[in-house]
């Protein structure tokens, strides 16, 4: 492979310029201020310490920038993958020391499944994970996001990351609400939601631009972290019982190993595998949407081997699993991110704020970053797939309440697991009976369509049969016993005519069996034809016997065959 394929930086970093740079720092000022308390409420989310979210956001933005396709996606840590994180290493019993190495394999795993999947092209697995599943999986997991922080931003003590393990100890403890942190997280929680929409109008009746409240709009989290940390230091909320970060350590993260212990990796791989396919389906569409607003386009493969690359990276240097976060993403787009060079000075940015700035966070209250983790995850909650879902395909209907409930009540893994499951159930359930329409001709014209559905004409000596689906092992047997139904009903019937249109494969199964029509079909007296087959599929048709066999013939189209065979 082309070095300039495996590094795309060597693509856009031979027309940089000046005012790419600017452009790109910038952007890099904008999304560092809004990434820097996002990490950090991040990694509390995944149950590790503040400084990992830091961690986790410095080493995969700098070599997402070499590896990457897209020119604005940002990497780091995002909720839904650090709520995976927590799920998947909160049920070892580990201590505090081993959840750490724990969480810096699974980033490593997470990195090798995706680096090897785009080293080999496989990008197209993630297909299978459809939109509808991915939504609901993403609403039910932003809902279970919402109730794991409930506890900072009351101030009490709940386990759990299912609502039937947290409800009931949320209930026990809600009475020891601490109410400085109580009334500290409402207005934080006022302020997030309120600014999101009330503060750029506002801005823009003092007379900033457009663009520029919008932008101060979205960076609003970090007037939050300031002013609550000011608030916590000035009147020592800390001795009324609100918790705050603490001393968060200094420097730049350290070279570890992750663990290679095979017991490990075995109790991890199924998170692994999960994390990795939501992270990178959730990383592309975001990718691909602002792609397209540019009128560029991104490489599936090559996000695989960016995203593996930054995760593998990332668990030599205290992180976790990370991946393209919505968010920032939209924010460095909006910024004016000229290249993928912006998220490289915002890791620089971000690791000088976590060698000069962090001590300042000690004071910062949980609740605050609990506040800020609600009104991200907020607005992933999207209930309207249901009604939409139930209107258009009760299949996907199906898929998305089995991800929703399951997600909820039994967690994140078997929630995804499952919608994943029932979708490839639903397909092969589909695809099994497929639609088979008997069509005949509009008058005046050389067009077949379905008798149920047109004014048509046909003839009581042929059956012509329209099969809107590739014929395979699973959905043959369907196919005859609706082939000899209808053959039965027709005792003047001489030829049955198969209108290939849609039939884009037939496999060996499909083929004996459509031998064993053309058999049974003889014996009746009746010959069977075949008309509008595609290329591929007759060249699989000629490297068999079945062509010698056929008792009829094979047409171009259906308006010769019934114009040969009509009486």
């Amino acid at each position: 492979m082309a070095a300039r394929q495996w590094l795309p930086a060597l693509t856009w970093i031979r027309g940089y310029d000046r005012r790419s740079l600017s452009e790109d720092l910038l952007a890099a000022v904008i999304v560092s201020i809004m990434l820097i308390p996002q990490s950090l409420a991040y990694a509390l989310l995944a149950g590790l310490p503040p400084e990992m979210g830091l961690y986790a956001s410095i080493l995969p933005l700098l070599v997402y920038t070499l590896f990457g396709s897209s020119r604005v996606l940002s990497v780091g840590p995002v909720a839904v993958m650090s709520l995976m994180t927590a799920a998947a290493l909160g049920s070892l019993g580990l201590s505090a020391e081993d959840y750490l190495v724990a969480a810096m394999t699974l980033a490593f795993m997470v990195g090798a499944l995706l680096f090897l999947l785009g080293l080999f092209k496989l990008g197209f697995v993630a297909n299978f994970m459809s939109h509808p599943v991915v939504t609901g999986f993403i609403t039910a997991s932003a809902i279970l996001i919402a109730f794991t922080q409930v506890p900072n931003l009351l101030g009490i003590s709940a386990h759990g990351h299912t609502l039937p393990e947290m409800l009931p100890s949320l209930l026990e403890t809600v009475t020891d609400t601490n109410l400085p942190t109580a009334v500290m997280a409402a207005l934080t929680l006022l302020w997030l939601f309120w600014s999101r929409k009330g503060l750029a109008p506002l801005l823009v009746k003092t007379g900033l631009s457009a663009s520029a409240a919008s932008m101060a709009a979205r960076v609003s989290p970090v007037v939050a972290v300031v002013l609550t940390t000011l608030a916590a230091w000035g009147l020592d909320l800390g001795a009324q019982g609100v918790a705050t970060v603490g001393d968060v350590p200094t420097g730049l993260p350290v070279f570890g190993l992750p663990s290679f212990s095979p017991a490990l990796w075995q109790s991890l791989a199924g998170s692994a595998v999960l994390i990795a396919t939501i992270g990178f389906v959730e990383s592309v569409s975001v990718a691909q949407g602002l792609a397209a607003r540019r009128r560029e386009r991104i490489d599936p493969d090559q996000e695989l081997i960016g995203l593996g690359a930054a995760n593998m990276a990332t668990s030599f240097f205290g992180g976790f699993p990370v991946a393209g976060g919505f968010s920032r993403s939209v924010v460095n787009f909006d910024a004016g991110a000229a290249t993928p060079a912006a998220g490289f000075f915002a890791a620089l940015l971000i690791a000088v704020a976590t060698l000069l700035f962090v001590p300042l966070l000690a004071h910062l209250p949980k609740a605050t970053l609990a506040a800020t983790i609600v009104a991200a995850v907020w607005s992933l909650i999207d209930f309207s797939i249901l009604p939409r879902a139930w209107r258009f395909s009760r299949a996907d209907f199906q898929a998305v309440t089995v991800t929703i409930v399951l997600t909820l009540l039994a967690g994140v893994e078997i929630g995804v697991a499952s919608g994943i499951l029932v979708s490839l159930v639903v397909h092969l359930y589909k695809t099994s009976r497929p639609h088979v329409a008997v069509v005949g001709e509009v008058p005046g014209t050389e067009h077949f369509r379905n008798v149920a559905r047109h004014q048509v004409q046909t003839h009581e000596n042929i059956l012509s049969l329209r099969i809107d689906e590739s014929l395979y092992f699973a959905n043959t047997r369907y196919l005859e016993d609706m082939l000899y139904a209808m053959v039965a009903e027709r005792p003047r019937l001489q030829h049955v005519v198969l209108m290939c249109t849609a039939v884009n494969e037939v496999d060996m199964s499909a083929l004996d069996s459509v031998i064993e029509i053309n058999e049974r079909l003889q014996e009746l007296g009746i010959k069977l034809h075949l008309s509008e087959v595609k290329g591929p599929v007759m060249d699989a048709l000629q490297r068999s016997d079945f062509l010698q066999k056929l008792s009829g013939q094979v047409f171009l189209t259906q308006h010769q065959a019934v114009e040969a065979l009509k009486p």
